[in-house]
This record gives structure tokens, sequence and C-alpha cells, in this order.
């Protein structure tokens, strides 16, 4: 009969064996066979499960925004098909002996719901390789990507290449070509998220190229291409883009009252809310070089900017405190109409 000391000795006993067996050695650490089937089961049930459980604090939205998919294929390209591969493209032989080995998106995204593949995203999963979101407070980000992995299975190989670059194969040399995945060849931006670079102060383009790269404004999709890459050539490629011919990046109709509202807040600024008027800094030609144009830029990208400076959520150079100041006095309507505005000036030289 199992008394409650042979409880107890079980209990102290068996910590101290597997620390035994640890400490001789007894686990096989090898990657070259896998987990004991119980012990893969067991894994699994508990990631499952983990997974399933935190995701039940995640806010899905009811309908995925697709307007991030270029940049949300982009970064797959670039940082996780390697692993998980890509339609048309094998993977190779090295991913698939790695133990455990990363299943193919397009096959198991479906076990999935929006709040499931959310958690993964953002927060990695241990001991598999799965490493979290590179910047944590890029949920919207983060969400492009959901978005994305429900378009993967419905992707062959062109459609997939034509999402991820354009259509365009990879260009020379390689940080151009990590740009131009997003940004377009020629700058335009490719989806209203996306900015356009074209024609864009070269100053303030490598202020907020070396932002990126020390960390002081956050970027997922960004955190990749300028990684590692040597000064001079974040420099020549701020050039690069800033000698494009300016485009006008936004065709969305918006109605003229909305356009008037913006014009007004940046031309008057908002003086009950102390709310400083946007031409002060954002237009003209004698205006510090830091200052970025803002003419005929994406309506969605600014609106998406301004919400990140009102949340603090956005660094950039050393002078974005001053929009997060300015951004926390808007409301959603100020921002969509002063964005509207801007979309619609026109982006010649200034």
């Amino acid at each position: 009969m199992i008394r409650l000391k042979h409880v107890v000795l079980g209990a102290v006993g068996l910590p101290i064996v597997i620390l035994l067996g640890a400490w001789v050695g007894f686990f096989n650490v090898g990657a070259s066979s896998g987990h004991w089937k119980v012990t893969a089961w067991f894994l699994q049930l508990a990631m499952r499960s983990a997974v399933r459980t935190y995701a039940l604090a995640v806010d899905a939205p009811k309908t995925l925004d697709s307007r991030g998919l270029p940049a949300a294929a982009g970064h797959f390209a670039r940082g996780c098909a390697i692993c998980h591969g890509e339609p048309g493209e094998p993977r190779s032989p090295a991913v698939m002996r790695m133990l455990p080995q990363p299943p193919d998106l397009a096959l198991t995204v479906g076990d999935w719901t929006d709040a499931q593949l959310f958690r993964i995203v953002k927060h990695g999963i241990r001991f598999t390789g799965m490493p979290a979101w590179p910047a944590r407070d890029r949920d919207d980000e983060v969400w492009a990507m959901v978005a994305f992995l429900r378009e993967l299975p419905k992707l062959d190989a062109n459609g997939f290449r034509d999402l991820a670059l354009g259509g365009s194969q990879p260009t020379a040399p390689a940080a151009l070509a990590d740009c131009t995945r997003c940004h377009g060849g020629h700058g335009g931006g490719r989806g209203d998220l996306v900015p356009a670079l074209a024609g864009q102060k070269e100053a303030y383009l490598f202020a907020s190229l070396q932002a990126y790269a020390r960390g002081d404004r956050t970027s997922g999709f960004m955190a990749l291409p300028v990684t590692g890459v040597d000064p001079a050539d974040l420099a020549a490629l701020a050039r690069h883009f800033a000698a494009q011919p300016s485009v006008s990046a936004d065709s969305d109709q918006v109605p003229a009252e909305v356009i008037g509202r913006g014009q007004q807040i940046a031309e008057d600024g908002i003086p009950e809310r102390n709310v400083p008027a946007c031409s002060g800094c954002h237009i003209g030609s004698d205006k510090n070089p830091l200052y970025p144009r803002l003419d005929g830029q994406h309506a969605a990208y600014l609106e998406r900017q301004l919400k990140l400076f009102r949340s603090e959520s956005r660094g950039g150079t050393r002078f974005w405190h001053i929009m997060a100041t300015a951004a926390q006095r808007l409301t959603d309507d100020d921002i969509r109409a002063v964005s509207a505005f801007f979309s619609k000036r026109s982006a010649g030289p200034q």
C-alpha cells in the first residue's frame, strides 16, 4: 500500500534523479535524432495549449487589412522563407534536417486562428528557432504578417514573386534590392502603407535609416534591411531615392470637406488645442533638412505614422518628440483630414 512517505520521497527524489541525469549527460541533445515520441507529443501539446490560452487576450480585428501585404510579403521573402519555404521554391536540405522541422506555412496556417497567428508571429516559440517579432511595439506590422499568411496558401510562384518583389528580379546591389522589395525601384512605395521615398530630402532619408539601424525607430520590416549595412551604403541609398523624380502616391477619392479641414490644420494649426501649423516645418524649401516632405505621400501611411507618434510608438530623427507632442492633441478625424490634404498636394520640388 502506497503511504504518504512514499509520495513525499518520490516528489523529492524525482527532481534529484532528473538533475543527476542532466549532470552526467544522460539526455542526448544532439540534432541527429528527434525527441522521443512521448517528448515530442508533450512539447506539441504544451505549445499548442500555450498559444491557444495566450491568444485569448488578443483583440483580433474582424477583417484583416490587406494594405500591408506587399511589405509583409517582402519581409517573408527576406527573413522567413529560408526556413518555411516559398511557393515554387523547395527548401534547402539543411532546413529539412532541422529538428523540429519548420512547418510549411502554406499547408499549416489554416490550423490557427488569426489571434493565434498574431501570438506566434509577435512572440515566437521557444526551442524551435522561431524568433519574436523584431519590433515588439509594432502590432500593426504583426497584423500585416497575419494577413499575408492568410494569403500564402492561395499564391503560386508567380503570385508570390509579384506580391513580394513587384514581379521584378532582385536588384543589385543587395542593399538596394532589400529596399525595392517594398519601396519599388523608383521609390514610389508598393502599397498604401509603404512610404514613397522618391524625391524625399536626402538628409531626412539618411537620418531615418540611421535611426532604424540604431533601434531609435522601430520596425520589424526595416530591421532586416538595415542590419549590418555599412553607413556609407545607407548614405548611398538615401542619395539614390532622393534623386528619383517625385511622385504623387495617392489616388483615393476624398470628400472636399475632409481635405479642406486638413488644409486648415496644415496651414493654421488648431490654436485652441495648441496644435502648431504643419506648414511651419513641412512646407517650403528653406526648412530644416531633417523635416520630411509630406506632399504626395500615401494618406494611409501618413495616418499610420501620426497614430504611432500619438502613442509614442515611433521614434526617428532627433526631432521626433515634436511630432509626438503635436499628434497627441489630434483626434482620429484630424489625422485623417491632414493626411488626406498632404497626399493631394503636388509632389514636385520645393
